[in-house]
């Protein structure tokens, strides 16, 4: 009986875990981030904005504030802070989560490769 305490206990301490929360592919994240958002934007060492912003750290930084990017109104007065679920969303319908913005991208509905373009991203956050 004490064993499967101790095995309940393990997996629910495991289920509370960030490490279970970012299951995506950073591999296969890449590879989607190239097709699907690399035209616009870059992230790695000498990142910069074009079409978009750079998105090295973007993970926790608040939407619009990049000196290299011209943002539009709409994401400077958004209030946004880009936490995994707000870019999750925001990846999956642009123009739900900030009204007015202008990406130009209709957003992927597959749970499955947006997490691994934010495995992907994540892996551009500032140790």
């Amino acid at each position: 009986m004490k064993y499967i305490a101790a095995l309940a206990l393990i997996l629910a301490a495991g289920m509370s875990s960030p490490l279970t929360y970012a299951a995506g592919d950073a591999e296969a994240g890449g590879k989607l981030f190239t097709k699907t958002c690399g035209g616009c934007h870059s992230v790695g060492e000498g990142a910069r904005g074009g079409f978009g912003p750079e998105l090295n750290g973007i993970i926790g930084r608040p939407a619009g504030i990049t000196a290299d990017y011209q943002y539009s109104d709409a994401m400077k007065n958004s209030g946004v802070v880009w936490t995994r679920d707000k870019l999750a969303a925001y990846i999956e319908a642009p123009k739900k989560v900030v009204s007015g913005t202008r990406m130009i991208f209709w957003g992927i509905s597959d749970p499955e490769k947006i997490e691994n373009i934010l495995a992907y991203l994540e892996t551009f956050q500032p140790k």
